[in-house]
Protein backbone atom coordinates (compact mmCIF):
# COMPACT_ATOMS: atom_id res chain seq x y z
CA UNK A 1 0.00 0.00 0.00
CA UNK A 2 1.10 3.58 -0.51
CA UNK A 3 2.86 5.76 2.06
CA UNK A 4 -0.52 7.98 2.29
CA UNK A 5 -3.00 4.97 2.56
CA UNK A 6 -3.59 5.04 6.18
CA UNK A 7 -3.26 8.96 6.72
CA UNK A 8 -5.87 9.21 4.37
CA UNK A 9 -8.00 6.68 5.19
CA UNK A 10 -8.25 7.90 9.32
CA UNK A 11 -8.95 11.20 8.14
CA UNK A 12 -11.73 10.06 6.11
CA UNK A 13 -12.57 8.14 9.09
CA UNK A 14 -12.17 11.61 11.34
CA UNK A 15 -14.73 13.05 8.87
CA UNK A 16 -17.17 10.05 8.95
CA UNK A 17 -17.11 10.43 13.25
CA UNK A 18 -17.54 14.15 13.53
CA UNK A 19 -20.31 13.94 10.91
CA UNK A 20 -21.68 10.77 12.60
CA UNK A 21 -21.34 12.78 16.56
CA UNK A 22 -23.23 16.19 14.94
CA UNK A 23 -26.06 13.64 13.64
CA UNK A 24 -26.31 12.36 17.07
CA UNK A 25 -26.23 15.48 18.60
CA UNK A 26 -28.88 16.71 16.41
CA UNK A 27 -31.30 14.05 17.04
CA UNK A 28 -31.51 12.77 13.34
CA UNK A 29 -28.89 9.30 13.85
CA UNK A 30 -31.82 6.50 13.91
CA UNK A 31 -30.92 5.33 17.53
CA UNK A 32 -32.65 8.62 18.70
CA UNK A 33 -35.99 8.09 17.06
CA UNK A 34 -38.93 6.77 19.14
CA UNK A 35 -39.26 3.92 16.21
CA UNK A 36 -35.66 2.71 16.74
CA UNK A 37 -37.08 2.48 20.86
CA UNK A 38 -40.71 0.67 20.10
CA UNK A 39 -38.35 -1.94 17.98
CA UNK A 40 -35.91 -2.49 20.69
CA UNK A 41 -39.19 -2.67 23.25
CA UNK A 42 -41.22 -4.90 20.95
CA UNK A 43 -37.68 -7.34 20.12
CA UNK A 44 -36.85 -7.34 23.80
CA UNK A 45 -39.97 -8.23 24.44
CA UNK A 46 -40.23 -11.15 21.67
CA UNK A 47 -36.88 -12.29 23.33
CA UNK A 48 -37.63 -12.36 27.01
CA UNK A 49 -41.41 -14.47 25.76
CA UNK A 50 -38.78 -16.87 23.62
CA UNK A 51 -36.29 -17.50 26.17
CA UNK A 52 -39.16 -18.16 28.99
CA UNK A 53 -40.44 -20.37 26.54
CA UNK A 54 -37.29 -22.28 25.63
CA UNK A 55 -36.67 -22.77 29.31
CA UNK A 56 -39.15 -24.94 29.31
CA UNK A 57 -38.13 -27.01 26.99
CA UNK A 58 -34.07 -27.86 27.55
CA UNK A 59 -34.53 -30.41 24.96
CA UNK A 60 -35.14 -29.18 22.25
CA UNK A 61 -32.68 -26.58 22.65
CA UNK A 62 -29.93 -29.17 23.33
CA UNK A 63 -30.80 -31.02 20.33
CA UNK A 64 -30.28 -27.86 18.02
CA UNK A 65 -27.11 -26.54 19.78
CA UNK A 66 -25.80 -30.60 19.61
CA UNK A 67 -26.44 -30.83 15.66
CA UNK A 68 -24.46 -27.52 15.35
CA UNK A 69 -21.42 -28.61 17.05
CA UNK A 70 -21.63 -32.19 15.04
CA UNK A 71 -21.58 -30.13 12.23
CA UNK A 72 -19.05 -27.80 12.82
CA UNK A 73 -16.58 -30.89 13.07
CA UNK A 74 -18.01 -32.31 9.95
CA UNK A 75 -17.10 -28.40 8.68
CA UNK A 76 -13.62 -28.33 9.99
CA UNK A 77 -12.50 -32.08 9.39
CA UNK A 78 -13.67 -31.95 5.71
CA UNK A 79 -11.75 -28.27 5.25
CA UNK A 80 -9.04 -29.62 7.17
CA UNK A 81 -7.76 -32.48 4.54
CA UNK A 82 -8.51 -30.61 1.78
CA UNK A 83 -12.04 -30.98 0.35
CA UNK A 84 -13.13 -27.23 -0.62
CA UNK A 85 -14.44 -27.74 -3.69
CA UNK A 86 -18.46 -26.84 -3.89
CA UNK A 87 -19.08 -30.75 -4.35
CA UNK A 88 -17.96 -31.72 -1.05
CA UNK A 89 -18.89 -28.21 0.93
CA UNK A 90 -20.84 -29.75 3.86
CA UNK A 91 -23.01 -26.37 4.23
CA UNK A 92 -24.27 -24.38 0.61
CA UNK A 93 -25.04 -21.02 0.25
CA UNK A 94 -28.83 -21.19 -1.31
CA UNK A 95 -29.19 -21.20 -5.18
CA UNK A 96 -29.94 -17.29 -4.85
CA UNK A 97 -27.08 -15.64 -2.75
CA UNK A 98 -24.32 -14.47 -4.68
CA UNK A 99 -22.30 -12.89 -2.13
CA UNK A 100 -19.91 -16.22 -1.66
CA UNK A 101 -19.22 -15.92 -5.89
CA UNK A 102 -15.67 -15.41 -5.83
CA UNK A 103 -13.64 -19.00 -6.23
CA UNK A 104 -11.71 -18.18 -2.80
CA UNK A 105 -14.53 -19.33 -0.74
CA UNK A 106 -14.06 -22.71 -2.37
CA UNK A 107 -11.02 -22.84 -2.88
CA UNK A 108 -8.43 -21.38 0.04
CA UNK A 109 -9.32 -23.21 3.16
CA UNK A 110 -9.35 -20.39 5.32
CA UNK A 111 -12.51 -18.97 3.86
CA UNK A 112 -14.16 -22.08 2.84
CA UNK A 113 -14.13 -22.45 6.37
CA UNK A 114 -15.54 -19.10 7.45
CA UNK A 115 -18.28 -19.26 4.41
CA UNK A 116 -19.41 -22.53 6.04
CA UNK A 117 -19.61 -21.47 9.57
CA UNK A 118 -21.40 -18.57 8.97
CA UNK A 119 -24.22 -20.27 6.76
CA UNK A 120 -24.42 -23.23 9.76
CA UNK A 121 -24.58 -19.99 12.80
CA UNK A 122 -27.49 -18.86 9.99
CA UNK A 123 -29.17 -22.11 9.73
CA UNK A 124 -28.96 -22.90 13.36
CA UNK A 125 -30.70 -19.59 14.52
CA UNK A 126 -33.61 -20.10 12.61
CA UNK A 127 -33.52 -23.78 13.43
CA UNK A 128 -33.27 -22.81 17.23
CA UNK A 129 -36.43 -20.32 16.48
CA UNK A 130 -38.41 -22.31 15.05
CA UNK A 131 -37.68 -25.36 17.32
CA UNK A 132 -39.13 -23.56 20.32
CA UNK A 133 -43.18 -24.37 20.37
CA UNK A 134 -45.34 -22.06 22.25
CA UNK A 135 -44.14 -18.62 20.86
CA UNK A 136 -46.54 -16.36 19.67
CA UNK A 137 -47.09 -16.71 15.79
CA UNK A 138 -46.27 -13.19 15.35
CA UNK A 139 -43.45 -12.73 17.87
CA UNK A 140 -41.70 -15.93 15.93
CA UNK A 141 -42.07 -13.74 12.59
CA UNK A 142 -40.64 -10.97 14.35
CA UNK A 143 -37.57 -12.82 15.63
CA UNK A 144 -37.09 -14.56 12.31
CA UNK A 145 -37.07 -11.81 10.28
CA UNK A 146 -34.96 -9.34 12.79
CA UNK A 147 -32.76 -11.97 13.45
CA UNK A 148 -31.66 -12.77 9.74
CA UNK A 149 -31.15 -8.82 10.06
CA UNK A 150 -28.52 -8.93 12.29
CA UNK A 151 -27.14 -12.31 10.87
CA UNK A 152 -26.95 -10.96 7.37
CA UNK A 153 -25.50 -8.03 8.33
CA UNK A 154 -22.49 -9.57 9.92
CA UNK A 155 -21.85 -11.45 6.85
CA UNK A 156 -18.61 -12.05 6.24
CA UNK A 157 -18.75 -10.78 2.95
CA UNK A 158 -19.36 -7.53 4.59
CA UNK A 159 -15.91 -7.01 6.02
CA UNK A 160 -12.48 -6.18 4.16
CA UNK A 161 -10.29 -8.95 6.70
CA UNK A 162 -12.96 -11.64 6.07
CA UNK A 163 -13.83 -11.07 2.81
CA UNK A 164 -11.27 -12.20 -0.05
CA UNK A 165 -12.26 -10.22 -3.02
CA UNK A 166 -11.90 -7.44 -0.58
CA UNK A 167 -8.79 -7.98 0.51
CA UNK A 168 -7.22 -9.00 -2.73
CA UNK A 169 -8.59 -5.73 -4.49
CA UNK A 170 -7.62 -3.36 -1.40
CA UNK A 171 -3.70 -4.56 -1.69
CA UNK A 172 -3.90 -4.49 -5.48
CA UNK A 173 -5.46 -0.75 -5.14
CA UNK A 174 -3.39 0.41 -2.32
CA UNK A 175 -6.28 1.21 -0.45
CA UNK A 176 -7.43 3.84 -2.77
CA UNK A 177 -10.85 1.29 -3.33
CA UNK A 178 -11.48 2.39 0.82
CA UNK A 179 -10.67 5.85 0.38
CA UNK A 180 -12.94 5.95 -2.54
CA UNK A 181 -15.16 4.49 -0.75
CA UNK A 182 -15.19 6.59 2.27
CA UNK A 183 -16.13 9.26 0.16
CA UNK A 184 -19.14 7.57 -1.06
CA UNK A 185 -20.13 6.85 2.60
CA UNK A 186 -20.10 10.06 3.32
CA UNK A 187 -21.88 11.86 0.52
CA UNK A 188 -25.03 9.20 1.53
CA UNK A 189 -24.70 9.77 5.23
CA UNK A 190 -25.30 13.51 4.24
CA UNK A 191 -28.34 12.90 1.89
CA UNK A 192 -29.77 10.11 4.17
CA UNK A 193 -32.65 11.08 6.65
CA UNK A 194 -32.54 8.97 9.67
CA UNK A 195 -31.15 5.85 8.49
CA UNK A 196 -28.22 5.09 5.96
CA UNK A 197 -29.88 4.99 2.46
CA UNK A 198 -27.14 3.56 0.01
CA UNK A 199 -27.35 5.05 -3.53
CA UNK A 200 -27.93 2.23 -6.30
CA UNK A 201 -26.44 4.30 -9.22
CA UNK A 202 -25.33 7.48 -10.74
CA UNK A 203 -28.20 10.48 -10.01
CA UNK A 204 -26.25 12.41 -12.49
CA UNK A 205 -27.16 9.84 -15.59
CA UNK A 206 -30.58 10.87 -15.88
CA UNK A 207 -32.42 13.59 -16.47
CA UNK A 208 -36.53 13.78 -16.24
CA UNK A 209 -38.06 14.50 -19.92
CA UNK A 210 -35.35 13.84 -21.40
CA UNK A 211 -33.79 10.59 -20.61
CA UNK A 212 -36.33 9.47 -18.80
CA UNK A 213 -40.03 9.75 -18.40
CA UNK A 214 -40.10 11.48 -22.09
CA UNK A 215 -43.05 10.21 -23.43
CA UNK A 216 -44.54 13.31 -24.89
CA UNK A 217 -47.07 14.54 -23.41
CA UNK A 218 -48.68 17.23 -21.44
CA UNK A 219 -50.17 18.23 -17.91
CA UNK A 220 -53.98 19.26 -18.42
CA UNK A 221 -55.11 19.86 -14.82
CA UNK A 222 -53.23 20.08 -11.44
CA UNK A 223 -54.48 20.54 -7.99
CA UNK A 224 -52.23 20.49 -4.35
CA UNK A 225 -52.66 16.82 -4.57
CA UNK A 226 -51.62 15.58 -8.42
CA UNK A 227 -51.19 16.80 -11.90
CA UNK A 228 -52.93 14.90 -14.93
CA UNK A 229 -50.98 13.68 -17.96
CA UNK A 230 -53.01 13.37 -21.20
CA UNK A 231 -50.28 11.68 -23.35
CA UNK A 232 -49.89 12.15 -26.73
CA UNK A 233 -51.06 9.37 -29.10
CA UNK A 234 -48.70 7.62 -31.33
CA UNK A 235 -51.89 5.70 -33.96
CA UNK A 236 -53.53 6.43 -36.69
CA UNK A 237 -57.11 5.56 -34.48
CA UNK A 238 -57.47 4.99 -30.75
CA UNK A 239 -59.70 3.41 -28.93
CA UNK A 240 -62.96 5.02 -27.97
CA UNK A 241 -62.84 4.27 -24.15
CA UNK A 242 -59.48 6.21 -22.14
CA UNK A 243 -57.36 4.52 -20.14
CA UNK A 244 -56.49 6.16 -16.82
CA UNK A 245 -53.77 4.95 -14.47
CA UNK A 246 -53.67 5.54 -10.78
CA UNK A 247 -49.20 4.52 -9.58
CA UNK A 248 -49.15 4.72 -5.99
CA UNK A 249 -48.63 7.68 -3.92
CA UNK A 250 -45.29 6.36 -2.55
CA UNK A 251 -43.51 6.42 -5.41
CA UNK A 252 -43.40 8.43 -8.49
CA UNK A 253 -45.33 7.28 -11.66
CA UNK A 254 -42.54 7.37 -14.37
CA UNK A 255 -41.49 3.70 -13.15
CA UNK A 256 -44.45 3.13 -15.89
CA UNK A 257 -42.61 5.74 -18.44
CA UNK A 258 -38.49 4.98 -17.77
CA UNK A 259 -37.17 4.89 -21.35
CA UNK A 260 -38.81 3.61 -24.77
CA UNK A 261 -37.67 -0.17 -24.49
CA UNK A 262 -39.40 -0.70 -21.30
CA UNK A 263 -42.55 1.99 -21.17
CA UNK A 264 -46.01 0.83 -20.62
CA UNK A 265 -47.17 4.09 -21.55
CA UNK A 266 -45.45 4.09 -24.67
CA UNK A 267 -45.93 0.68 -25.19
CA UNK A 268 -50.02 1.30 -24.31
CA UNK A 269 -50.21 4.42 -26.94
CA UNK A 270 -48.72 2.11 -29.93
CA UNK A 271 -51.82 -0.43 -28.70
CA UNK A 272 -54.23 2.74 -29.58
CA UNK A 273 -55.21 3.31 -25.74
CA UNK A 274 -55.62 7.08 -25.41
CA UNK A 275 -53.36 7.42 -21.90
CA UNK A 276 -53.91 9.34 -19.36
CA UNK A 277 -51.42 9.15 -15.80
CA UNK A 278 -51.58 10.91 -12.36
CA UNK A 279 -48.26 12.39 -11.33
CA UNK A 280 -48.35 13.31 -7.22
CA UNK A 281 -47.33 15.74 -4.80
CA UNK A 282 -44.10 15.46 -3.14
CA UNK A 283 -45.27 15.97 0.12
CA UNK A 284 -44.12 18.23 2.70
CA UNK A 285 -45.03 19.33 5.85
CA UNK A 286 -47.77 21.69 4.92
CA UNK A 287 -50.20 18.73 3.94
CA UNK A 288 -49.70 16.49 7.01
CA UNK A 289 -53.48 16.67 7.47
CA UNK A 290 -53.73 14.92 4.02
CA UNK A 291 -55.99 11.60 4.42
CA UNK A 292 -56.35 8.61 2.46
CA UNK A 293 -59.59 9.76 1.62
CA UNK A 294 -58.37 12.88 0.24
CA UNK A 295 -56.31 11.06 -2.45
CA UNK A 296 -60.17 9.69 -3.52
CA UNK A 297 -62.11 12.36 -3.19
CA UNK A 298 -59.55 14.86 -4.58
CA UNK A 299 -57.32 12.32 -6.35
CA UNK A 300 -58.78 9.97 -8.51
CA UNK A 301 -62.22 11.44 -8.68
CA UNK A 302 -60.89 14.67 -9.88
CA UNK A 303 -59.10 12.70 -12.48
CA UNK A 304 -62.13 10.78 -13.73
CA UNK A 305 -64.45 13.77 -14.01
CA UNK A 306 -61.23 15.41 -16.25
CA UNK A 307 -60.58 12.35 -18.01
CA UNK A 308 -63.98 11.96 -19.36
CA UNK A 309 -64.49 16.29 -19.78
CA UNK A 310 -61.50 15.69 -22.38
CA UNK A 311 -62.30 12.53 -24.18
CA UNK A 312 -66.08 13.07 -24.07
CA UNK A 313 -66.39 9.35 -22.96
CA UNK A 314 -69.04 8.57 -19.91
CA UNK A 315 -67.06 5.34 -19.24
CA UNK A 316 -63.47 5.00 -18.75
CA UNK A 317 -60.81 1.80 -18.06
CA UNK A 318 -58.84 2.23 -15.05
CA UNK A 319 -55.61 0.67 -13.79
CA UNK A 320 -53.97 1.14 -10.03
CA UNK A 321 -50.24 0.12 -8.89
CA UNK A 322 -49.64 -1.17 -5.52
CA UNK A 323 -50.75 1.58 -3.27
CA UNK A 324 -52.48 3.38 -6.23
CA UNK A 325 -54.93 0.06 -6.86
CA UNK A 326 -55.82 0.10 -3.21
CA UNK A 327 -56.79 4.29 -3.95
CA UNK A 328 -58.71 3.16 -7.05
CA UNK A 329 -60.72 -0.12 -5.45
CA UNK A 330 -61.82 2.94 -2.68
CA UNK A 331 -62.72 4.89 -5.58
CA UNK A 332 -65.18 2.50 -6.78
CA UNK A 333 -66.61 1.64 -3.58
CA UNK A 334 -67.18 5.25 -2.90
CA UNK A 335 -68.88 5.23 -5.78
CA UNK A 336 -71.08 2.22 -5.04
CA UNK A 337 -71.88 3.92 -1.68
CA UNK A 338 -72.61 7.03 -3.09
CA UNK A 339 -74.90 5.46 -5.91
CA UNK A 340 -73.34 7.31 -7.98
CA UNK A 341 -73.54 6.71 -12.14
CA UNK A 342 -71.42 3.96 -12.99
CA UNK A 343 -68.11 5.68 -14.91
CA UNK A 344 -66.11 2.84 -14.46
CA UNK A 345 -65.73 0.16 -17.56
CA UNK A 346 -63.29 -1.68 -16.09
CA UNK A 347 -60.61 -1.93 -12.94
CA UNK A 348 -57.24 -3.54 -12.90
CA UNK A 349 -54.77 -3.79 -10.12
CA UNK A 350 -51.12 -4.37 -10.63
CA UNK A 351 -49.56 -5.67 -7.12
CA UNK A 352 -52.73 -4.52 -5.07
CA UNK A 353 -53.31 -5.38 -1.66
CA UNK A 354 -56.97 -5.00 -0.52
CA UNK A 355 -57.05 -7.25 2.13
CA UNK A 356 -54.20 -6.66 4.46
CA UNK A 357 -54.70 -9.83 6.80
CA UNK A 358 -51.27 -10.95 4.99
CA UNK A 359 -49.09 -8.69 4.26
CA UNK A 360 -45.73 -10.67 3.89
CA UNK A 361 -42.63 -9.77 5.70
CA UNK A 362 -43.51 -5.92 6.27
CA UNK A 363 -46.00 -7.55 9.27
CA UNK A 364 -42.22 -7.20 10.88
CA UNK A 365 -43.12 -4.03 11.49
CA UNK A 366 -46.83 -4.19 12.06
CA UNK A 367 -47.95 -4.04 15.65
CA UNK A 368 -49.50 -1.58 18.06
CA UNK A 369 -46.18 -0.72 19.74
CA UNK A 370 -44.38 0.01 16.39
CA UNK A 371 -47.26 2.12 14.47
CA UNK A 372 -47.82 4.36 17.74
CA UNK A 373 -44.40 5.41 17.47
CA UNK A 374 -44.44 5.59 13.79
CA UNK A 375 -47.61 8.20 13.97
CA UNK A 376 -45.77 10.29 17.09
CA UNK A 377 -42.87 10.39 14.35
CA UNK A 378 -45.00 11.38 12.02
CA UNK A 379 -47.34 13.68 13.49
CA UNK A 380 -43.82 15.73 15.15
CA UNK A 381 -42.06 15.86 11.10
CA UNK A 382 -45.79 16.08 8.88
CA UNK A 383 -44.94 13.17 6.81
CA UNK A 384 -43.35 9.70 6.38
CA UNK A 385 -39.66 10.18 5.18
CA UNK A 386 -39.45 8.71 2.12
CA UNK A 387 -35.92 8.09 2.27
CA UNK A 388 -36.07 6.16 5.47
CA UNK A 389 -39.75 4.30 3.63
CA UNK A 390 -37.17 3.05 1.18
CA UNK A 391 -34.72 1.73 3.28
CA UNK A 392 -37.07 -0.48 5.09
CA UNK A 393 -38.15 -1.71 1.67
CA UNK A 394 -34.62 -2.38 0.63
CA UNK A 395 -34.26 -4.35 3.75
CA UNK A 396 -37.31 -6.51 2.85
CA UNK A 397 -34.56 -8.06 0.77
CA UNK A 398 -31.27 -6.98 2.72
CA UNK A 399 -28.44 -8.71 0.59
CA UNK A 400 -29.38 -7.90 -2.60
CA UNK A 401 -30.87 -4.22 -1.96
CA UNK A 402 -28.71 -3.16 0.52
CA UNK A 403 -25.57 -5.33 1.59
CA UNK A 404 -24.99 -5.60 -1.72
CA UNK A 405 -24.71 -1.91 -2.60
CA UNK A 406 -22.98 -1.38 0.98
CA UNK A 407 -20.37 -3.81 -0.21
CA UNK A 408 -20.07 -2.95 -4.26
CA UNK A 409 -19.92 1.44 -2.88
CA UNK A 410 -17.85 1.74 0.32
CA UNK A 411 -15.61 -1.02 0.19
CA UNK A 412 -15.14 -2.27 -3.28
CA UNK A 413 -15.28 1.89 -4.47
CA UNK A 414 -16.72 0.88 -7.29
CA UNK A 415 -18.51 3.71 -9.77
CA UNK A 416 -22.36 4.04 -9.46
CA UNK A 417 -23.78 2.33 -12.83
CA UNK A 418 -26.34 3.76 -14.68
CA UNK A 419 -29.30 2.26 -14.14
CA UNK A 420 -33.14 3.82 -14.97
CA UNK A 421 -35.01 1.09 -12.36
CA UNK A 422 -32.47 2.19 -9.59
CA UNK A 423 -32.51 5.36 -10.65
CA UNK A 424 -36.15 5.44 -9.98
CA UNK A 425 -36.06 3.23 -6.95
CA UNK A 426 -33.48 5.74 -5.55
CA UNK A 427 -35.90 9.18 -6.03
CA UNK A 428 -37.65 8.54 -3.43
CA UNK A 429 -41.57 10.25 -2.23
CA UNK A 430 -42.50 11.60 1.27
CA UNK A 431 -46.03 10.36 2.47
CA UNK A 432 -48.56 12.60 4.24
CA UNK A 433 -48.95 12.31 8.23
CA UNK A 434 -52.48 11.76 8.54
CA UNK A 435 -52.50 9.58 5.21
CA UNK A 436 -49.34 6.98 7.02
CA UNK A 437 -50.74 6.72 9.83
CA UNK A 438 -54.45 5.63 8.35
CA UNK A 439 -52.61 2.91 6.07
CA UNK A 440 -50.80 1.74 9.07
CA UNK A 441 -53.23 1.51 11.33
CA UNK A 442 -56.50 1.27 9.28
CA UNK A 443 -55.41 -0.90 6.36
CA UNK A 444 -52.67 -2.58 7.54
CA UNK A 445 -52.98 -3.24 11.71
CA UNK A 446 -56.92 -3.33 11.61
CA UNK A 447 -57.50 -3.93 8.19
CA UNK A 448 -60.63 -2.15 8.05
CA UNK A 449 -60.82 -2.15 4.16
CA UNK A 450 -62.91 -5.37 4.36
CA UNK A 451 -64.62 -5.05 6.81
CA UNK A 452 -68.26 -4.34 7.32
CA UNK A 453 -68.71 -0.55 8.25
CA UNK A 454 -64.75 -0.45 8.59
CA UNK A 455 -63.52 2.39 7.01
CA UNK A 456 -65.75 6.04 5.56
CA UNK A 457 -64.88 8.12 2.75
CA UNK A 458 -66.87 11.30 2.34
CA UNK A 459 -68.62 10.48 5.30
CA UNK A 460 -70.22 7.10 4.03
CA UNK A 461 -68.93 3.70 4.45
CA UNK A 462 -67.44 1.99 1.53
CA UNK A 463 -68.08 -2.26 0.78
CA UNK A 464 -65.57 -3.64 -1.95
CA UNK A 465 -68.03 -6.24 -2.78
CA UNK A 466 -70.81 -3.33 -4.34
CA UNK A 467 -67.82 -3.19 -6.87
CA UNK A 468 -69.50 -5.02 -9.48
CA UNK A 469 -67.03 -3.34 -12.34
CA UNK A 470 -65.32 -6.44 -14.18
CA UNK A 471 -61.40 -5.98 -12.79
CA UNK A 472 -58.01 -7.92 -13.45
CA UNK A 473 -55.51 -8.64 -10.94
CA UNK A 474 -52.37 -8.89 -11.63
CA UNK A 475 -49.71 -10.01 -9.13
CA UNK A 476 -46.09 -11.59 -9.06
CA UNK A 477 -44.51 -14.39 -7.61
CA UNK A 478 -41.41 -13.27 -6.20
CA UNK A 479 -43.11 -10.24 -4.83
CA UNK A 480 -42.12 -9.16 -1.30
CA UNK A 481 -44.00 -6.04 -0.53
CA UNK A 482 -47.34 -7.67 -1.37
CA UNK A 483 -47.56 -11.31 -1.55
CA UNK A 484 -49.32 -12.84 -4.39
CA UNK A 485 -51.80 -14.70 -1.97
CA UNK A 486 -52.91 -11.73 -0.11
CA UNK A 487 -53.78 -9.66 -3.34
CA UNK A 488 -55.91 -13.09 -3.76
CA UNK A 489 -57.65 -12.53 -0.88
CA UNK A 490 -57.82 -9.33 -1.89
CA UNK A 491 -59.19 -9.82 -5.10
CA UNK A 492 -61.72 -12.46 -3.97
CA UNK A 493 -63.36 -9.31 -1.82
CA UNK A 494 -65.59 -7.57 -4.90
CA UNK A 495 -68.43 -8.06 -6.42
CA UNK A 496 -67.57 -8.28 -9.99
CA UNK A 497 -66.51 -10.93 -12.39
CA UNK A 498 -62.12 -11.23 -11.32
CA UNK A 499 -59.30 -12.42 -13.67
CA UNK A 500 -56.17 -13.31 -11.94
CA UNK A 501 -52.74 -13.68 -13.61
CA UNK A 502 -49.73 -14.63 -12.04
CA UNK A 503 -46.43 -13.47 -13.49
CA UNK A 504 -43.11 -14.41 -12.80
CA UNK A 505 -40.47 -12.37 -10.75
CA UNK A 506 -41.28 -9.74 -8.29
CA UNK A 507 -43.34 -6.46 -7.55
CA UNK A 508 -41.66 -4.28 -10.08
CA UNK A 509 -39.56 -6.31 -12.48
CA UNK A 510 -42.59 -8.43 -13.29
CA UNK A 511 -44.64 -5.22 -13.90
CA UNK A 512 -42.16 -3.63 -15.86
CA UNK A 513 -41.92 -6.75 -18.60
CA UNK A 514 -42.44 -5.35 -21.94
CA UNK A 515 -43.10 -7.98 -24.65
CA UNK A 516 -39.88 -7.52 -26.61
CA UNK A 517 -37.90 -8.62 -24.00
CA UNK A 518 -39.58 -12.08 -23.63
CA UNK A 519 -38.22 -12.71 -20.44
CA UNK A 520 -40.50 -13.42 -17.34
CA UNK A 521 -43.37 -15.65 -18.54
CA UNK A 522 -46.90 -15.61 -16.41
CA UNK A 523 -49.79 -18.18 -14.91
CA UNK A 524 -53.55 -18.40 -15.91
CA UNK A 525 -56.47 -19.98 -14.74
CA UNK A 526 -60.54 -18.96 -15.21
CA UNK A 527 -61.64 -21.21 -12.23
CA UNK A 528 -62.71 -19.44 -9.56
CA UNK A 529 -60.68 -21.20 -6.67
CA UNK A 530 -61.01 -19.81 -2.92
CA UNK A 531 -57.84 -20.51 -2.45
CA UNK A 532 -54.59 -19.50 -4.03
CA UNK A 533 -52.09 -22.22 -3.52
CA UNK A 534 -55.21 -24.36 -5.35
CA UNK A 535 -55.60 -21.87 -8.04
CA UNK A 536 -51.94 -22.31 -8.97
CA UNK A 537 -51.92 -26.23 -8.57
CA UNK A 538 -54.33 -25.47 -11.63
CA UNK A 539 -53.26 -22.65 -13.29
CA UNK A 540 -51.37 -22.78 -17.21
CA UNK A 541 -48.07 -20.97 -17.41
CA UNK A 542 -47.79 -19.21 -20.65
CA UNK A 543 -44.34 -17.38 -21.97
CA UNK A 544 -44.31 -14.12 -22.89
CA UNK A 545 -45.35 -11.06 -20.95
CA UNK A 546 -48.80 -10.92 -19.29
CA UNK A 547 -49.19 -7.11 -20.93
CA UNK A 548 -50.41 -9.16 -24.34
CA UNK A 549 -52.57 -10.83 -22.01
CA UNK A 550 -53.57 -7.75 -20.86
CA UNK A 551 -54.24 -5.90 -23.24
CA UNK A 552 -56.53 -8.73 -24.91
CA UNK A 553 -58.30 -8.38 -21.61
CA UNK A 554 -58.68 -4.57 -22.31
CA UNK A 555 -59.80 -4.48 -25.25
CA UNK A 556 -63.03 -6.29 -24.72
CA UNK A 557 -64.27 -3.51 -22.96
CA UNK A 558 -63.41 -0.69 -25.66
CA UNK A 559 -65.51 -0.97 -28.54
CA UNK A 560 -64.48 -2.65 -31.71
CA UNK A 561 -65.11 1.34 -32.99
CA UNK A 562 -62.03 3.22 -33.11
CA UNK A 563 -61.71 7.34 -33.55
CA UNK A 564 -59.65 9.59 -34.57
CA UNK A 565 -56.54 10.39 -32.15
CA UNK A 566 -58.23 13.01 -29.45
CA UNK A 567 -56.74 16.49 -29.40
CA UNK A 568 -54.76 16.97 -25.77
CA UNK A 569 -57.11 18.96 -23.19
CA UNK A 570 -60.34 20.89 -23.69
CA UNK A 571 -61.85 24.14 -23.08
CA UNK A 572 -62.46 23.03 -19.37
CA UNK A 573 -59.31 21.47 -18.93
CA UNK A 574 -56.54 23.54 -21.46
CA UNK A 575 -53.29 22.39 -21.45
CA UNK A 576 -50.89 23.88 -18.83
CA UNK A 577 -47.35 22.63 -19.45
CA UNK A 578 -45.38 20.13 -21.25
CA UNK A 579 -44.69 16.40 -19.27
CA UNK A 580 -43.79 15.44 -17.61
CA UNK A 581 -44.66 18.23 -14.96
CA UNK A 582 -43.75 19.99 -11.97
CA UNK A 583 -44.63 17.45 -9.21
CA UNK A 584 -42.63 14.74 -10.11
CA UNK A 585 -39.31 16.31 -10.09
CA UNK A 586 -39.81 17.28 -6.20
CA UNK A 587 -36.57 15.53 -4.61
CA UNK A 588 -36.12 15.02 -1.06
CA UNK A 589 -35.42 16.54 0.89
CA UNK A 590 -38.06 19.38 0.68
CA UNK A 591 -38.08 22.87 1.29
CA UNK A 592 -41.32 23.31 3.46
CA UNK A 593 -43.75 25.63 0.54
Amino acid sequence: MNNHFFSDYFAKLQDMNQLWWKELDSGKAAMNTPVTKALNDVNLEDATEFFGKAAAQPGALAKVQMDWWENQVKIWQNVAIGNTTAESAFIKPAKDDKRFSDPAWENEAFYNYIKQSYLLFSNTMRETIDSIEGVDDKAKERLGYFSRQAINALSPTNFVTTNPELAKLTVETNGENLIKGMELLQEDLQSSADVLKIRMTNDSAFELGVTIAKTEGEVVFKNELFELIQYKPLTEAVHKTPLLIVPPFINKYYILDLRDHNSMVRWLLEQGHTVFMMSWRNPDASMKDIDFDNYVLDGVVKAVDAVEDITGQKHINTVGYCIGGTLLATTLAYYAAKRMRNRIKSATFFTTLLDFSQPGEIGAYINDPIITAIEAQNDANGYMDGRSLSVTFSLLRENSLYWNYYVNNYLKGNSLIDFDLLYWNGDSTNVAAKCHNTLLRQFYLDNKLVENKGYKVGGVYIDLSKIKVPTYFISTQEDHIALWQGTYRGAKQLGGKSTFVLGESGHIAGIVNHPQKNKYGFWVNDSNEENAEVWLAGAKREDGSWWTHWNGWLTEFSPAEQVSPRAIGSETYAPLYVAPGDYVKQVLPLSES
